[in-house]
């Protein structure tokens, strides 16, 4: 197929670690999956004093619906196309504050280039495609076509953007191996149980706590405040708190990788 101009357009993969929701309509339990009809979702309380129903803790992607063709209804990752007057990374916050609403980004890099000539129809677009991560606690306010969705169970997708969203976990899930990657998906202060459950949800497999505080104990990754976590409802002996070295990126370990159990 012949282009007689190109567009290029960045895409953004936004996650965030939240605490998803199953509903109940008509007698049937909906685990928020799939059409993305019942997905409901909130931030994940560091410092819970009660523990919710039906719900689980997983790595989440920030979608909006399309309500216009190509593939209206299929979800989409916030982008738009590069303004002649500014670059790349401009753009990618740009298009993530006009149209989602979204300025708390810890962290944001640049992913990969998407440049198939047919990747999606019409005008040949190619998109630079970046990671974004959003802290623990963050609860922007989101537009009405745009949502929270679990990265384990995608709904339909837009052209490759299920693909690009594959490619930003991967890269997450490998840079939390070498890297404190983790700073931006985390709060200010946490305690180990917290950092664990970002880990797990980042990663999509169980990590040991032990094991993590005292890999990350010895790369200096981490550092305690001193400080203890409220108790929770079954009282016993406050966690500490811990908070991240570092508020920038940094390789830890060139070598390391977190692999599953087993």
């Amino acid at each position: 197929m012949a282009h007689s101009s190109t567009i290029h357009e960045s895409l953004t993969g936004v996650f965030q670690v939240r605490r998803f929701r199953e509903t109940v309509t008509a007698g049937r339990t909906h685990s928020d999956t799939g059409r993305g009809d019942h997905v409901t979702s909130e931030p994940v309380d560091p410092n819970p004093t009660r523990v919710g129903t039906r719900s689980r803790i997983e790595l989440g992607v920030l979608l909006w619906q399309r309500a216009m063709e190509p593939q209206t209804g299929t979800w989409s990752l916030p982008g738009g196309r590069l303004r002649d007057d500014e670059d790349l990374d401009t753009s990618a916050r740009r298009q993530l504050a006009e149209k989602v609403d979204v300025r708390e980004l810890w962290h944001i890099e640049q992913l990969s280039v998407f440049s198939d000539p047919d990747r999606v129809p019409g005008l040949r677009r190619i998109a630079s495609a970046y990671l974004g991560l959003v802290p623990l606690t963050a609860d922007p306010r989101l537009p009405e076509d745009t949502r929270w969705h679990p990265v384990s169970a995608l709904p339909n997708m837009s052209f490759d953007h299920g693909t690009v969203v594959h490619h930003a976990r991967t890269r997450l899930a490998a840079k939390l191996s070498y890297t404190n990657i983790a700073f931006a998906l985390a709060p200010a202060e946490f305690s180990m149980s917290t950092l664990r459950e970002i880990y797990c949800a980042a990663l999509g497999y169980e990590v040991d706590t032990t094991n993590l505080q005292r890999v990350l104990s010895r790369r200096k990754v981490i550092t305690p405040t001193g400080d203890t976590a409220p108790p929770g409802r079954s009282g016993g002996r406050p966690a500490a708190l811990y908070r991240f070295t570092d508020d920038e990126i940094r390789v830890t370990d060139e070598f390391a990788a977190l692999r599953p159990p087993g």
